[in-house]
Formats: structure tokens, C-alpha cells, sequence
């Protein structure tokens, strides 16, 4: 996969070379280019903003620039434009499935008030595709930490990035559910014992008491997610276990008794 990010910051994304991301893009499983977003401005000051239409505090950063180099990064090429922003639709792990699919993304990371919503408004007039993303209700100071942690997402799904394909399926939101609590040796520590049963042997009793411990975890912090879920899918252990929790299971979908 090619990623090209425009930033006023490039360097931020020498972060990316550390760890499995570095390793990947040692193996060409992506390249990574960062693009200055300042080298397409004019002017002595190389300015990249101006102060919004109408008033307001902030900055808002220029359409010229970022059209230069928009048609400087992309050419006659077609790649899958994305910008950060808090008004975009959430990303979630299902669309990290989906961009883990393009050949070409190029990220443009905004800063101060965004990007003059017309960029957006030109490249699709080009017949290019645009997306935005938000991570979360909250706020950043720019899009380019939200730009990393979106690739991080999106490229341990890549085929090469991980060691080990099999973590990714018990990852958090891969199963609709969010992933057991994790233990390792040694098996008594400070004086607190492991679960015995993750030294039983038993695979299958394994697997269900992980399965169990997602579902608790899940109620206790996201039982937006245990709505989502179909009953029909759910086993017989999982079904008890929500009931027990307060779960009524007669329709479609769990839903949490008051």
C-alpha cells in the first residue's frame, strides 16, 4: 500500500518507522511518503491559513495550497482521498477492513479551524474520491496523530504486517465483542493467583472462559456493542451469561432490562 500524508508537520510521521510499522515499510507492505504541505505555498512567510469568512476565532487553511498539492501528490493517479475531522463520520474497525483494501491512500492532515470545505468540494469535481474520519468525540490540535493512529488501524490488516495473523482475530471488535483480559507467567504474582483455568490444559474451557470474560468486559464498558449483537447467534453459554448480567434476549437483538 502507497501513503502519501501532506502535513505542516511532516516530520511527526517518523513515528511510524518504529515497531511493526517500521518493519513493514522495511519490506515494502507499505510505503510511507510525508509531503510538506508549505513547499506549495507562496509568499515570503510560505502561509498556509487565513482567518474565516464571516469572523470567528482561529484559522482556517487555504484551498489554493492544499488544490497545489493535491494535483502535485496525485497526478492522473487515483487514490482514496481521507482528511481528520471532528465532523466526519466515526471510524470504526469495520472501515479499517475497508481501506485495508486500497492501493493508494493520501491523508491530508489539517490544522487550526480545518481545511476550507471547498478542497473537498473541488477534488470530487475532479472524479476524485474523498472521505473524511473522526476518531472519537473529542478534539485534537491537528490531524496528524489521528492520521497515525487511523494507519495503524488499517495496515496491521495488510498481508506481511503482523507475525502472527491468528492475535488479529481475537483483537477487540473483530468478534463484535471486546477482548478477554491477558495474563502471562508467572502464575502467582504479588500474591495474586492468574485464573487457574488458563493452566488447566483445556482448551475448550479455555476458549469459553475467554469468551465469558469478553462478555463481562463488554457489558461493563461498551454494552453498546452486546446491542448490536443478534440473538441468533448467540450460543447457549452466551445467551445464560447475558441473562445473568440483565440482558432480556427475547427479540432481535439483546437489549439491558432497566
Amino acid at each position: 500500500m502507497r501513503i502519501d500524508l501532506i502535513s505542516i508537520f511532516p516530520s511527526y510521521f517518523d513515528v511510524l518507522k518504529l515497531g511493526l510499522f517500521g518493519k513493514a515499510m522495511e519490506k515494502g507492505v507499505v510505503e510511507v511518503n510525508a509531503i510538506n504541505l508549505r513547499d506549495f505555498a507562496k509568499g515570503v512567510h510560505r502561509s498556509v491559513d487565513d482567518t474565516p469568512l464571516g469572523g470567528g476565532a482561529g484559522m482556517v487553511m487555504k484551498p489554493e495550497v492544499w488544490a497545489s498539492a493535491l494535483e502535485k501528490v496525485i497526478g492522473e493517479g487515483d487514490p482514496l482521498i481521507l482528511y481528520p475531522s471532528a465532523s466526519s463520520p466515526l471510524f470504526t474497525q469495520k472501515k479499517a477492513h475497508q481501506l485495508s483494501k486500497e492501493k493508494w491512500l493520501v491523508i491530508c492532515c489539517g490544522r487550526y479551524e480545518g481545511i476550507d470545505e471547498r478542497v473537498w468540494e473541488w477534488c470530487k469535481n475532479r472524479g476524485w474520491r474523498v472521505e473524511g474520519f473522526c476518531l472519537g468525540d473529542y478534539i485534537l490540535s491537528g490531524g496528524e496523530s489521528a492520521a497515525c493512529v487511523m494507519l495503524e488501524a488499517v495496515c496491521r490488516l495488510l498481508p506481511g504486517f503482523m507475525g502472527n495473523c491468528q492475535s488479529l482475530e481475537e483483537e477487540s471488535y473483530e468478534t463484535g465483542i471486546l477482548e478477554h483480559n491477558q495474563y502471562t507467567r508467572p502464575f502467582l504474582w504479588r500474591g495474586m493467583e492468574a485464573p487457574k483455568i488458563l493452566i488447566s490444559g483445556d482448551h475448550g474451557k479455555v476458549d469459553q472462559f475467554r469468551r465469558e470474560d469478553g462478555l463481562k468486559k463488554t457489558d461493563a464498558f461498551r454494552p453498546d456493542l452486546i446491542e448490536k449483537l443478534e440473538c441468533k447467534d448467540l450460543t447457549k453459554s452466551d445467551a445464560k451469561l447475558l441473562i445473568q448480567l440483565g440482558w432480556n434476549l427475547s427479540g432481535e437483538n439483546p437489549k439491558k432490562e432497566d
